[in-house]
């Protein structure tokens, strides 16, 4: 029951398919070829983990003086305590 006539594929003039032939590359790269994005972008990923690690062991530097100074005046208040004790 098929309504119509049945579709046939048509054919591109032969003067079109000469022209798209024709055409060559439009831009040459040669003397400036497009770099890789991988190099750049271990690159980046190079500087940010050296920053990050500068910046991590400074910090931890600064936390251990703190700490260090904190617990030394501790230390030394209870070995002194220690030591009258000991005297007495």
């Amino acid at each position: 029951m098929p309504q119509g006539k049945l579709k046939v594929k048509t054919n591109v003039p032969a003067a079109s398919k000469k022209k798209n032939k024709g055409k060559g590359p439009s831009i040459s790269r040669k003397n400036h070829p497009i770099a890789p994005k991988k190099n750049r972008i271990t690159e980046i990923q190079k500087l940010k983990s050296a920053i990050s690690k500068n910046v991590n062991r400074s910090l931890e530097e600064e936390i251990r003086k703190v700490a260090h100074d904190d617990l030394k005046p501790v230390l030394s208040k209870k070995k002194n305590q220690a030591a009258q004790g000991v005297k007495k």
